[in-house]
């Protein structure tokens, strides 16, 4: 009676467990990257739905399903259809998933594996690939596992082939984005030439003149939303090109969409290539290169940012202005850097909000008295400051050009000539030294090899100018650092001289002028003599550094000489 009820119950539950797996879905699932569609591999999707459509129904599978991915990697599962089956899956929902060939499952043998052997398993899901008849139901042949590496092998060589057509093509300096930036559009004539986008350009040219005018990306973003500006989605929706799902509210600007393109040297005109990289065909995440991996092909396309509107918004950026909390913006924030600390100092406007009251204090000071003084200055007496200091150096150079490049090559002196050029006898030293240990470890190699030196010996040996040869490896990038500051000193020099000279009248400063001219200016702590308060004030330009200006006998002096020149005002005088 006992084994007649056991019986009864058994059968009860197969009976339940096969209505329950008839309610489940048979989920017939397609793929197609679009490396095979390149290859012609894999056929479409919608040959790959009417194959497992007639498989399903040929061999009554129950509520047949369709699902698929179409231009996703077999190396990533991280696509939208498949997460949708594994999620159905989870709740119980799945009882047999349906794929053409086993490679449109995947293309990553661990992860493939894993699905075949645990997790299909754990969610009695059975499984099917078509063409290369596997059938969990009848269990999983020691050759399917073989096959799963010899997929991944094949998504490997096919990401090894894409990469070296997009290296050659990025070498040859034509673009690797698929998309052009907001601005810019593709020729109807050739996909690889960009043109302006007109109404977009006009955006990015807004967005340029106000980081100049002091704005950051995060004023930017607010001032365009209030303009009910169109976010670059939202634009390129408008226009018909295809991109992601455009935002929620269509002028949603954020300062990161503002902040790259304000980082994007390609609207100079140039084409900039292999900013990031994957560490392994697996990986989807692109990782940044450094920028001296890049490639900058030059003057490629029509450029919608004058180089020096990018450069002067760059270095606007580098030294992040970010208003005090009344909203205000000085345009030297940034600019300022304590004497004794090194720390820069803080913009701050009284609470009444009254900008001849606004001044700058050392930033740590402000976090901790005890560490340094406040180093107060008033804004008005720097400005002060910087525009006569400018008029002089402006008039220095416009008048005595080559004195003034005279005087500030001698800056150098003679002691530093000298260094520099030690520095390139030791630099051409340890590239050769570099050299000669490479071919000393190889006859090393050689003798060992042959028995002339034994395995100890050559151990020592190699290990020793192993480490040598690393020291120098590690000292040479440095010497060419020391190199090129100074090469860029004397560049430096010209582009400052030429900078200066276009500047025809200097009456007030702007944004554009302080940025463009100053580095930072070194704010020492006040000291007082006979009841008066005195600080100095040291201004760096760029390029240049602390420029020696003229002082009042010199300039009356060379101011003298620059009238006798003029022989209209000789006549008058006389």
């Amino acid at each position: 009676m006992h084994l007649q009820i056991l019986s009864y119950l058994a059968a009860e539950r197969s009976y339940m467990n096969t209505k329950q797996s008839d309610k489940r879905i048979t989920a017939l699932y397609a793929r197609l990257s679009r490396d095979d569609e390149k290859e012609g591999v894999s056929g479409s999707i919608q040959n790959q739905k009417v194959i497992l459509e007639k498989f399903a129904k040929d061999n009554k599978l129950p509520n047949p399903r369709f699902f698929y991915d179409d231009g996703f990697s077999g190396v990533t599962f991280t696509r939208p259809a498949f997460m949708e089956i594994m999620e159905l899956a989870e709740q119980g929902l799945i009882g047999t998933i349906v794929v053409k060939d086993h490679s449109r499952l995947g293309r990553n043998r661990l992860v493939v594996g894993q699905l075949l052997e645990e997790d299909f398993v754990r969610l009695d899901i059975r499984y099917i690939a078509i063409m290369d008849n596997i059938d969990t139901a009848k269990g999983i042949s020691d050759l399917v596992p073989m096959q799963d590496l010899f997929n991944e092998w094949h998504a490997k060589n096919t990401s090894d082939k894409v990469r070296k057509v997009m290296q050659s093509k990025g070498m040859s300096g034509k673009p690797l984005t698929t998309n052009p930036p907001f601005g810019y559009m593709k020729s109807s004539d050739d996909k690889d030439e960009w043109i302006v986008d007109e109404p977009a350009a006009k955006i990015v040219r807004k967005i340029f003149d106000l980081c100049v005018s002091g704005l950051g990306p995060t004023q930017i973003a607010k001032r365009l939303k209030a303009e009910k500006v169109l976010t670059p989605t939202e634009y390129w929706n408008s226009i018909g090109r295809k991109c992601s799902k455009p935002p929620a509210i269509p002028y949603g600007w954020v300062a990161n969409t503002v902040s790259g393109i304000l980082d994007k040297q390609e609207y100079c005109g140039d084409t900039v290539n292999f900013r990031t990289y994957r560490k392994s065909f697996k990986m989807k995440k692109k990782l940044d290169k450094p920028k001296d991996e890049w490639k900058i092909f030059l003057n490629t396309h029509p450029a919608i940012i004058d180089r020096e509107v990018f450069a002067l918004v760059q270095e606007l950026r580098r030294h992040r202005r970010r208003p005090a909390k009344s909203g205000i913006v000085s345009m030297f924030s940034g600019l300022l850097y304590c004497a004794d600390c090194g720390e820069k100092l803080y913009y701050s406007v009284t609470n009444n909000y009254k900008r001849e009251q606004a001044y700058f204090f050392c930033s740590a000071y402000r976090k901790n008295s005890d560490i340094c003084s406040a180093h107060y200055i008033r804004e008005k007496v720097v400005e002060q400051l910087v525009l006569e200091s400018m008029q002089r150096v402006l008039w220095y150079v416009q008048s005595y050009e080559k004195l003034f490049a005279q005087r500030q090559l001698e800056e150098f002196g003679e002691k530093q000539k000298k260094e520099l050029a030690e520095k390139r006898r030791e630099l051409d030293k340890a590239k050769l030294r570099v050299r000669e240990i490479d071919g000393i470890i190889q006859k090393l190699y050689e003798d060992n090899a042959t028995g002339k030196i034994s395995d100890e010996r050559f151990a020592t040996m190699s290990v020793s100018l192993e480490n040598e040869q690393s020291k120098l490896k590690d000292r040479i990038p440095s010497l060419e650092n020391e190199l090129e500051n100074a090469k860029v000193k004397t560049e430096g020099l010209q582009r400052f001289i030429d900078k200066a000279k276009q500047v025809t009248r200097l009456e007030s400063l702007t944004p554009e002028l302080v940025h463009e001219f100053i580095e930072k200016i070194v704010v020492s702590a006040p000291e007082y003599k006979d009841g008066k308060r005195y600080q100095e004030v040291a201004i760096h330009y760029n390029g240049v550094g602390i420029i020696r200006e003229p002082t009042a006998e010199e300039m009356e002096e060379y101011f003298q000489e620059h009238i006798s020149k003029k022989p209209f005002l000789k006549e008058k005088t006389a």
